[in-house]
């Protein structure tokens, strides 16, 4: 059973009954979701109880997804077998088994009583019993939002008990059997002074022990003429909802959010800590796309404690890098960050404030550095100097639209402009996300992309570069900012907006692609090429890519892919991707037992308004990740970059083959095959590529599996084409035949580079592997 079947919200529960709603429903609805009622109360001397109580009976959250979103840590990644566990669906069983009583709703408070069951357990000692338990359970809203719960349970989390779960869905699927009463000082306005006098003592009377010491203060206060309380006007009432002035949110515990996650890194490197982070960082995601404010004021409570992580001040001190499990996750936290401060719906104020908390956290002492390999030379006590944004607020568009592929120097100032030793700062994990803050939105060709399918209706000739030839439009962006800006609203819950721009991004690295075969088609008809009988280059290539798509620190390839291919699941399957390659990022790939794991299961959507029939999103999504593993790009330093690039690639390459090929898919292997082998430095399995080009030996077989039912030719050139491993090869021709020298010092001075080149030759025996055992 899928989650959201048993999920109910009130305005389909209206729906599915026929009965329309009377225009003071109609009209309280959005009153309720949209006014504080202070506002109305201060625009309107007198309010009809009626339309009082229509108000509040609406402003009470009708949706039970989001009761599941602030009650289970992990709703859409939990298996079957741990579904029932969560708190949102133990509550749930409350509700069915009647637990709930004397359920009360006051204004905007709602209280009542849940009964925990007598429970029975076996152990090693016999059989142990639990008494049953009485909760009291209280819980404040406005304006269709949960603003705070309180129960008297013992259970501490970050998310709410299932006692609170019980009382709200009660209160959601049986809204007509609570007792509904206005604010409590609307009902003292009702009484005169001989009732108010009682009301007042036989409240002390009953509740004497707790409400005395209370009431004798207050009324201390008000007997003297000028004390404070005598001097505001009217007195607080907690049942006639929020302040108009207070933020208006979810309620969220930032004590336990911040005690949870403090608790999981004091663990270290134990793979439950790591999953439950993971698990958080999830949960940020949920928010973000459900645009609930909370996703970034929970991920700010993690970076806070991530920084706070003792460990950073240890390797900082010994000069060692952090564990790779840390790592990973301080790379997701600083990829949320981009997708945060990229919001499609943030104001200037929410960037302002978002760039100042970047700034501060990057200038602290241990805030880790963008490249993991990094090492600060000289002493490892070495200040920091402060953080120098790269752009100004006050930008143009033009200029604040575009990312450099490399580092961007450091603004000049006082310092950079009188010395020219002074080191430039390394950047810092939050370095992108300050660099994504001062990108926009107000771009006219972008607004345009983001609100039509289809071929351009405007007057601009084909041939400009903001059209392709049929019309397309285009989007010209360094591609991972502009597959951040996908990500961004994929997350932010903008999936068309997301999709249309997916489909502009990868019609533009097509259009790319094709220019730059004719530029290498150009080259070789001039005479000019001369390539090595390896296929490399002898001199210094014409083109070579320091920062490749696979292997970056926002995985552009991979959004773009999963952005194309979620819009293809079929129905049946989950609404996320991610929940179907969990195994990949909790647990090494070696030991997950992929063999038994459920794969995703795809159907062709038509792209809307594409004039070619076989051009889906699938489609789409395949040919993207082709382009990006068939790029060329250089071999980055340092052991974790390479490791990460490898993992990327593999993750890619575990998604490409889990989706069955068919005519449509078949064709765009065999295009993207023959354009890769025909495209010279710009392909990593072209002619003269770099010597330490990234090796195709991976991609190569998984293209050679995939082709060889339907082209075996196309095939074997793939492989023998990526059998070469340049950064060797290229060294052998360059040594002396018959000197007895394997490898002169040229290349053996690139090996502590190359750190995954033990892997790297096993790809390559496996590729060869591969091809061999098909050739018998």
């Amino acid at each position: 059973m899928q989650n959201n079947d048993i999920l109910m919200n009130n305005d389909s529960k209206t729906v599915t009954a026929r009965c329309p709603d009377s225009l003071l429903d109609v009209s309280a609805k959005v009153v309720a979701l949209h006014i504080p009622f202070q506002r109305i109360e201060e625009r309107y001397d007198r309010i009809p109880e009626p339309v009082q109580r229509r108000i509040i009976y609406w402003s009470f959250p009708r949706n039970e997804k989001n009761i599941c979103m602030y009650s289970s840590l992990s709703s859409e990644s939990s298996g079957c077998t741990d579904l029932q566990k969560l708190p949102f669906y133990r509550g749930l069983r409350l509700y069915e088994t009647g637990c709930v009583e004397n359920v009360l709703q006051v204004g905007f408070h709602l209280s009542g009583f849940v009964v925990t069951p007598k429970t029975s357990s076996s152990t090693t000692s016999g059989y142990s019993s639990e008494p049953e338990k009485r909760h009291r359970v209280s819980i404040t809203f406005d304006r269709c939002k949960i603003t705070s719960v309180s129960c008297t349970c013992d259970i501490n989390d970050i998310f709410w008990c299932q006692h609170v779960v019980a009382l709200v869905i009660y209160r959601m699927r049986r809204a007509a059997h609570v007792k509904l009463r206005v604010p409590i000082s609307e009902t003292l306005l009702q009484l005169d002074r001989q009732q108010l006098q009682k009301l007042v003592q036989y409240l002390v009377a009953e509740h004497h022990t707790e409400v005395l010491p209370t009431a004798q203060r207050l009324a201390d206060d008000i007997l003297k003429t000028q004390s404070v309380i005598n001097s505001i006007p009217g007195a607080p009432d907690p049942t006639a909802g929020a302040s108009a002035d207070e933020e208006h949110s979810w309620h969220l515990d930032e004590e336990q959010v911040t005690e949870q996650v403090h608790n999981y890194l004091s663990q270290g490197g134990y793979y439950s800590a790591n999953k439950q982070l993971n698990a958080l960082f999830t949960k940020v995601k949920e928010m973000l796309r459900a645009r609930d404010s909370n996703g970034a004021r929970m991920l700010r409570l993690i970076t806070e404690q991530f920084l706070a992580d003792p460990r950073l001040v240890i390797w900082r001190a010994q000069g060692t890098p952090m564990m790779d499990k840390c790592r990973q996750l301080w790379d997701q936290l600083g990829a949320l960050w981009v997708c945060v401060v990229l919001s499609p719906h943030s104001n200037h104020i929410d960037k302002q404030q978002w760039r100042t908390l970047l700034e501060k956290w990057a200038n602290t002492q241990v805030c880790p550095l963008e490249d993991a390999d990094f090492r600060p030379p000289g002493s490892s006590t070495q200040a920091r100097r402060p953080l120098e944004d790269d752009s100004s607020s006050d930008s143009s568009d033009d200029d604040s639209n575009e990312l450099p592929q490399g580092e961007r120097p450091v603004a000049p100032t006082a310092t950079t402009t009188t010395t020219t030793t002074t080191q430039p700062q390394p950047r810092t994990i939050f370095h992108r996300a300050l660099e994504a803050s001062h990108l926009q939105w107000d771009d006219p060709h972008l607004k345009y992309i983001l609100a039509h399918d289809g071929v351009s209706q405007c007057t601009e000739p084909s041939s400009s570069a903001s059209f392709n030839c049929q019309g397309y439009p285009l989007w010209h962006e360094h591609i991972p900012t502009a597959c951040a800006r996908v990500e961004a609203l994929r997350s932010h819950g903008c999936q068309k907006e997301a999709l249309r721009l997916a489909v502009a991004i990868v019609r533009t690295m097509k259009r790319q692609q094709r220019e730059w075969q004719c530029l290498w088609q150009a080259e070789q008809d001039r005479g000019a090429v001369q390539p090595s009988v390896s296929g490399t280059s002898t001199v210094k290539p014409t083109h070579s890519n320091s920062e490749g798509w696979v292997g970056h620190p926002l995985d552009p390839i991979g959004s773009l892919f999963d952005t194309l291919a979620e819009a293809s699941l079929i129905p049946d399957c989950k609404g996320c991707l991610d929940h179907f390659y969990d195994f990949m990022t909790t647990t090494n790939q070696e030991e997950s037992g992929c063999s038994g794991r459920e794969r995703p299961r795809y159907h062709h959507m038509v792209v809307p308004g594409s004039r070619d029939h076989c051009e889906s999103y699938l489609s789409l999504a395949v040919e993207a990740a082709l382009i990006g593993l068939g790029q060329q790009r250089l071999m980055p330093s340092g052991v974790y970059a390479q490791e990460k690039a490898c993992k990327q690639e593999e993750r890619l390459i575990t998604k490409l083959q889990d989706i069955e090929l068919d005519g449509t898919l078949v064709a765009v292997l065999r295009k993207q095959a023959m354009l890769l082998l025909e495209g010279g430095p710009f392909s990593g399995l072209g002619c003269r590529i770099h010597t330490e080009s990234v090796p195709m030996h991976t991609f190569a077989r998984y293209l050679f599996t995939a082709l060889l039912p339907y082209d075996p030719d196309l095939a074997y050139s793939v492989g023998l084409r990526a059998m070469r491993l340049p950064i060797l090869e290229e060294q052998e021709e360059q040594d002396e035949p018959g000197s007895g020298i394997g490898l002169n010092t040229a290349v053996l001075a690139h090996y502590p580079r190359w750190f995954t080149l033990g892997h790297i030759e096993a790809q390559q025996c496996s590729l060869a592997s591969t091809m061999l055992s098909a050739a018998k």
